[in-house]
């Protein structure tokens, strides 16, 4: 069995719940995305700052690098759910609503739903076990839909 099977297997073994997978299938985008509209509001040296580059643009490269180390689809469609993260951002920013508050409030909203789902399903986050998991539900999330289409990661 490949990694990124094995990964996905372990990660759904805590999530078989109806409500838990409901609550993760919105969560767990919602909380990548804050997390980068987070770290996007990390004010960045100036030389960064030059070519409009935020401290998200640099983690997001060895973030994508994980991803397609898993799989090629699974990394091209981390790329997409990634662009679409930044974009996001920019529209709030554009909006002028304050990125870091409202990324801060979504975060908390959505790990409590997440927690929630959790004891509901009766068993522990993944991540308790393995900080990877972390970046796994991301990728189980897109697997979801990668197989509604049948395509193989």
């Amino acid at each position: 069995m490949r990694k990124v099977e094995t990964l996905l297997n372990e990660y759904g073994e805590s999530h078989q719940h109806k409500t838990n997978i409901l609550i993760h299938a919105i969560a767990v985008p919602a909380i990548y995305f804050v997390t980068f509209a987070l770290v996007w509001s990390i004010p960045t040296p100036e030389f960064l700052n030059h070519f409009d580059i935020t401290w998200a643009h640099v983690i997001s490269i060895p973030v994508l690098w994980y991803y397609f180390k898993l799989s090629g689809p699974i990394g091209a469609a981390m790329t997409l759910l990634t662009l679409a993260c930044f974009g996001g951002v920019r529209l709030l920013a554009y909006l002028g609503i304050s990125v870091w508050q409202f990324s801060l409030a979504l975060f908390i909203v959505m790990w409590i739903l997440q927690f929630v789902g959790h004891k509901i399903e009766g068993k522990k986050p993944s991540f308790f076990k393995d900080l990877q998991f972390l970046l796994v539900g991301p990728a189980w999330w897109w697997v979801h839909w990668l197989k509604r289409f049948n395509i193989q990661y």
